[in-house]
């Protein structure tokens, strides 16, 4: 076999030992929050029908999709007399799957197919990792995991001020505190088509006002005339709607005004007002939510409050996002079915807490005491402790060959390894063992139980 450089595909990342590490305590961090707030765990396959996922995302969306191609399973529809045949020639060079582009349509589709297993208004969240034919760059890649928390069945303002409240929990518990948490209403964007003269065009004002923070006003604004189909006189009524500033309240009060002719966009400023006053009563820091006006999501399938966090001292985009959905279930025959959900993005996670130093040292901790083995006589007399201290629930591990002294040293710095258990013909006489801390030096002869007593305090 010829030999080939190794390598991965675009996009992607290996994750060694001391990455799973801090990607596991990203994860249990956040899962803890949504158990506590009453969210069951539920996982959908890899891959789902193409009809599944598309038209759900917009247009843009769909050219992400990773489409499956058929290498070599038999088409469904192909009935025995034809496999009889050998009829492989039938295969498609497309078939009709795809890998999933994010966890919230596939949830929906479980909701329909489940519904009568089910109690409404059900919460679930779910950990799985996703795929988007985009252009890598940092902070975005094409395989990348998600932590989705939604709950569907219920209109419910008081879900959208849990959510911002679980936001906010997870971070702090994260130790991102310097964050902010936008909020928005998709019917406030519908709103604001309608004032400036430009009624049902939403969705492609969305599309546009969505690539804000990273084209800027004066592209976004030309998008909008030359690809979008807005008149320059229509454009121009959005200056306010960019150089919106004040207090949460004040901004709300400034967009009634603006939006004195919409009756769509005034429910969703009473919508913005209603899920304040619950996040104000459940104590949610009011400095860290701030109504956005500009904030767009440019996921389709959004119909109310949508929600994002900037890491306000990181140099990343956002990490995370979701929103209102009244009727995504609808499409698969379950109308009426509302849900609200949102999304963490742990890669992202992980790189903001890379740059900042956040990981805290029990993130990061590998075995935590070694047991040396120098002979075939103090193997067999160490076994005994090995057991012993992982009984106590202590992670431990007997080096497995005989080998010398720095040989085995070496091996425990570069593990990052605490403690080394020594075993010499003087410990072994005494009944006892030398336990060396790897950081200080220090070292002392202990008995097993000794031993086991200081490394579990």
């Amino acid at each position: 076999m010829a030999k080939q450089k190794p390598s991965v595909p675009k996009g992607t990342r290996d994750f060694g030992p001391e990455q799973m590490a801090k990607r596991t305590y990203i994860l249990e961090t956040i899962k803890d929050v949504y158990k506590k707030y009453g969210f069951q765990n539920l996982e959908t396959p890899t891959m789902e029908n193409l009809s599944v996922l598309t038209g759900k995302y917009g247009d843009e969306g769909d050219q992400l999709l990773f489409k499956v191609v058929n290498t070599g399973d038999y088409l469904e529809d192909v009935n025995a007399e034809d496999l009889e045949k050998g009829a492989k020639h039938m295969l498609p060079k497309i078939s009709n799957k795809g890998l999933r582009y994010d966890l919230t349509v596939p949830f929906a589709r479980y909701v329909v197919m489940n519904r009568g297993t089910l109690s409404f208004p059900f919460k679930r969240y779910q950990v799985q990792p996703v795929w988007r034919a985009d252009r890598p760059q940092r902070g975005r890649y094409r395989e990348f995991y998600q932590c989705d928390a939604d709950v569907v069945g219920t209109d419910s303002l008081l879900c959208e001020a849990e959510i911002l409240a679980m936001m906010g929990e997870a971070l702090t518990n994260l130790q991102i505190t310097d964050h902010t948490i936008k909020l928005n209403n998709r019917k406030v964007l519908t709103g604001i088509a309608e004032a400036i003269g430009e009624n049902g065009k939403e969705s492609e004002l969305c599309v546009a006002i969505d690539k804000l923070d990273k084209i800027g006003v004066e592209k976004v604004n030309l998008e909008l005339v030359e690809q979008r189909g807005f008149t320059q006189e229509a454009v121009d009524q959005l200056t306010p709607i960019y150089e919106m500033s004040g207090s949460t309240a004040e901004r709300i009060e400034k967009m009634k005004t603006f939006l004195a002719s919409s009756e769509v966009g005034l429910k969703g400023l009473a919508e913005l007002e209603e899920v304040f006053n619950y996040t104000t009563k459940m104590g949610v820091p009011t400095e860290k939510v701030e109504f956005d006006v500009t904030l767009a999501r440019g996921l389709s399938y959004y119909t109310g409050a949508i929600f994002e966090v900037k890491v306000n001292n990181a140099n990343m985009g956002s990490i995370s996002g979701g929103g209102r959905y009244d009727n995504l279930t609808g499409v698969f025959g379950l109308d009426g079915m509302s849900g609200v959900g949102f999304s963490f993005g742990v890669d992202r996670i992980y790189d903001v807490l890379e740059e900042l130093d956040l990981y805290p040292s029990s993130a990061v901790e590998t075995t935590k005491v070694m047991l040396t083995n120098f002979d075939d006589q103090g193997r067999d007399y160490s076994l005994p402790l090995l057991q012993k201290l992982r009984n106590a629930g202590i992670s431990a591990e007997l080096y497995p060959d005989n080998a010398k002294m720095k040989k085995q040293m070496n091996f425990a710095n570069k593990k990052g390894i605490q403690y080394v258990v020594l075993a010499w013909e003087d410990e072994m006489a005494q009944g006892k063992f030398s336990l060396k801390n790897m950081s200080t030096g220090e070292q002392n002869m202990l008995s097993a139980d000794e031993i086991v007593d200081l490394l579990k305090g």
